[in-house]
């Protein structure tokens, strides 16, 4: 498997990987589901997250045979914000627009869970996105390409942050070295969100 940076004609290839791995989580499924079902404003969603990302040049990927992107991590340094001002009013039109006002409110209080849950000390990678695309899973291609990723930033010797929203990869992301430092509910369904922090120094 060979990774490689994502460049900006990637955005696109890889928001729609981050769309079709996360359309049935357990938390971002229910929290971005419109007035009417359509999925239309999903795609939007993503790409602001991926552009950011990738304005750091912070993404990882691996290139599937038919164009598409096999797996994407999508990462935050330390030290800069996941969106820019602009991109964050965005995000807020968009699913203003695109949610009942209901729901939109709780998306706001979910969003205001994660930022509260996420340390701002010390320094350290803040992995926003992990995805797989569909065609490609079950191959460890995901794991493997986050284990490329940890073993740079331990060369570094920085942290790296997550928020898993799905319980079924929590023992993945222990096998990488996560280790669980706190839980917190979704605001519609209550699923369960497990904050993990893995640190250079448990490795050695």
């Amino acid at each position: 498997m060979t990774s490689r940076t994502a460049r900006p004609d990637d955005i696109a290839a890889v928001t729609t990987t981050i769309a079709l791995a996360f359309r049935d989580d357990p938390v971002w499924g229910p929290a971005l589901v419109s007035a009417d079902g359509g999925t239309g404003h999903v795609l939007p969603f993503w790409r602001f997250y991926v552009e950011g990302a990738v304005g750091h040049g912070t993404v990882s990927v691996v290139d599937g045979p038919a164009g598409e992107i096999a797996s994407a991590a999508v990462w935050v340094p330390p030290g800069v914000d996941e969106l820019t001002p602009e991109q964050e009013s965005g995000v807020e039109a968009l699913l203003a627009a695109s949610l009942t006002p209901e729901r939109y409110a709780a998306y706001e209080r979910l969003w205001k869970l994660f930022e509260d849950a996420h340390p701002e000390e010390p320094a350290h990678m803040y992995l926003s996105l992990l995805a797989t695309h569909p065609d490609h899973r079950g191959h460890g291609i995901g794991q493997r390409l986050l284990a490329a990723d940890l073993a740079r930033f331990d060369a570094n010797g920085l942290p790296a942050y997550l928020e898993s929203t799905n319980p079924a990869n929590d023992h993945r992301y222990a096998r990488a070295g996560f280790r669980p430092v706190g839980r917190f509910q979704a605001v519609l369904d209550g699923a369960t969100v497990t904050t993990m922090w893995r640190d250079p120094a448990d490795r050695v």
